[in-house]
């Protein structure tokens, strides 16, 4: 009798879990590039605020969220969404769990691939897009898929 009423939980999650992946992702890799390739003054408080998630209780961050995007929070009312207790709040919530992970295990990523490489194909006349795409983003696939899983 318990099995049934977790087949709804259950596929709640198979839809949930690759939303929240592809959502947080892009953003994943865009944060893992700014702290692992660029400096700049308030890069360890990015850090901070990118890591936060993993060191506040989820209770914290899931008000946060509620007071962030909840009906009459200033981004809930500005996007006019009903974000509580329904499937896109769900994929939020888990996308902002799930984000620091990803960032951690694609920064990890990209501390390993040999910028003399990159330079390499820069002075074979390699654009940006080349470079990326040819070099860094194969070298660092172990870690997108980490984070991903």
């Amino acid at each position: 009798m318990e099995s049934v009423a977790l087949i709804p939980t259950l596929l709640l999650s198979l839809r949930v879990a690759p939303l929240a992946t592809v959502c947080s992702l892009p953003f994943a890799l865009a944060a893992a590039w700014v702290l692992a390739r660029c400096r700049f003054p308030g890069r360890t408080l990015l850090d901070a605020l990118v890591h936060a998630p993993l060191v506040l209780p989820p209770v914290v961050v899931g008000y946060g969220l509620l007071l962030l995007f909840g009906a009459r929070g200033p981004l809930g009312e500005w996007l006019g969404l009903r974000l509580a207790f329904s499937t896109s709040g769900a994929v939020l919530a888990a996308a902002v769990m799930s984000f620091p992970l990803m960032v951690r295990a694609i920064r990890l990523a990209l501390d390993t691939v040999d910028r003399g490489l990159e330079d390499a194909a820069q002075t074979l006349g390699a654009g940006w897009i080349d470079r990326f795409t040819s070099i860094t983003l194969p070298l660092m696939m172990p870690g997108i898929l980490a984070g991903t899983v």
